[in-house]
């Protein structure tokens, strides 16, 4: 209930964000309280989105951004908005807008080598909510989160993303660590074109790196069905042994000198999957697959060690050669 007004208008404060409001007035005076207005009817604004920046991943070409919707009510759409990003951390006063964005997604055409500041908001009939916080994404390389949902029982992966704990042992790493027999995918990569990441291992390691589709069978080895694709590693008395993994076979391969940096670079347009000695920039392998769908990355270990995964780093020119 409102105090007696004397003006034409007022305002009501308080109101609650995406709530539909039934409006009316009357007039008083000496004599009584007049009939009630016709009633009007108010939609409040809603509240900004929440962008899930550990769900987000981006490439060269674009940039798959999620989030929440921040409202109880549902709302009708969202309005993406981005604005490049100088070397010297000044934004563009130029706002590109996304409009009439039905889910709490949106994958952005955006152009390479750049850097973007991203917000989303959310709309009613009322109008357009404030901008969500942003987020700034570069597009040098692909870049892509681990789903801590698909990791191994024994595996659990910081807040941070980049510190894995496996007992009580805490292991500084630059993106992530995998530990006895324990697997986990990244991000599904949903955009054509190149995609490209690097992966540090050592002569310990038993491992396996590749892609997989998103559907794969999860208490399969990675490479030894027809939905999976992968460079093993496998220890033995005399020499150490490479594989190239799919559908459980791989080409008689002899690599004499062992990587401690595998750069993969996925090409989906041309249906490759390859594989390098980064130090050496040597190719080792390239499987020919027409790709049906888009991919995640996997990675997976077959004894105890360490994986180190980096990505959003540009891919060198032999990779797509």
């Amino acid at each position: 209930m409102m105090d007696s007004i004397n003006e034409t208008h007022c305002t009501v404060a308080d109101l609650l964000p995406n709530a539909q409001y039934e409006l009316w007035v009357t007039a008083t005076n000496t004599t009584g309280i007049s009939p009630a207005s016709e009633k009007a009817l108010y939609m409040t604004v809603p509240s900004p989105p929440v962008i899930k920046q550990r769900e987000c991943s981006s490439c060269p070409e674009a940039a798959l951004i999620r989030w929440e919707s921040g409202n109880t009510n549902p709302v009708d759409s969202y309005m993406v908005e981005l604005r490049e990003m100088g070397a010297d951390g000044t934004e563009s006063n130029i706002t590109e807008s996304i409009v009439a964005v039905p889910t709490c997604q949106c994958l952005i055409q955006l152009q390479p080598g750049r850097r973007y500041l991203i917000s989303v908001r959310a709309v009613n009939i009322g109008g357009p909510s404030d901008r969500s916080e942003p987020i700034t994404i570069t597009t040098t390389g692909t870049f892509f989160y681990l789903l801590e949902d698909t990791a191994h029982p024994c595996l659990s992966i910081s807040e941070d993303g980049f510190t894995v704990f496996y007992g009580d042992e805490e292991l500084p790493i630059s993106a992530m660590c995998l530990y006895r027999c324990v697997a986990v995918l990244g991000d599904l990569i949903p955009v054509r074109g190149r995609h490209y990441w690097e992966v540090e291992v050592d002569d310990g390691t038993e491992f396996r790196i590749g892609v997989a589709y998103e559907d794969t069978e999860r208490n399969s080895y990675l490479g030894a069905n027809s939905t999976s694709w992968c460079m093993r590693h496998i220890l033995s008395p005399s020499r150490h042994k490479y594989e190239f993994l799919h559908n459980g076979w791989s080409p008689d391969l002899r690599i004499t000198v062992n990587p401690v940096r595998i750069g993969v670079a996925l090409d989906y347009d041309r249906g490759t999957l390859s594989f390098f000695n980064v130090n050496l920039e040597q190719h080792l392998h390239t499987f020919h697959c027409h790709f049906r769908n888009y991919v995640h990355p996997c990675f997976s270990l077959d004894n105890p060690g360490a994986l180190t995964v980096h990505n959003g780093i540009e891919a060198p020119e032999y990779a797509f050669i």
